[in-house]
């Protein structure tokens, strides 16, 4: 199973803590940790289940490239960090 991982700035709004998850997608683990916390799914995908602009996913250090099927590949053991983009100057 994959640990995701929600940044204290997201978990400013909603709690988000770390959990396991099985998948061998983004999508698939993300599916399952929305399973367990279905508020969650609001702030990190739109409507049409792709990843808000203002979100960034990161597998095993390297930043996904399908934001809009979340269809990179998982590992197993993988260690998965959700954030927000941060801008500004």
């Amino acid at each position: 199973m994959a640990r995701v991982h929600f940044t204290a700035n997201l978990q400013r709004h909603i709690a988000a803590p770390s959990v396991a998850a099985g998948g061998g997608s983004v999508r698939e683990v993300l599916d399952a940790v929305f399973e367990q916390n279905p508020v969650l799914r609001g702030y990190v995908v739109d409507e049409h289940g792709a990843l808000r602009k203002h979100m960034l996913v990161f597998v095993n250090g390297e930043m996904i490239a399908d934001r809009t099927t979340l269809s990179d590949p998982v590992a197993d053991r993988a260690e998965i960090y959700v954030m927000q983009a941060l801008s500004g100057g």
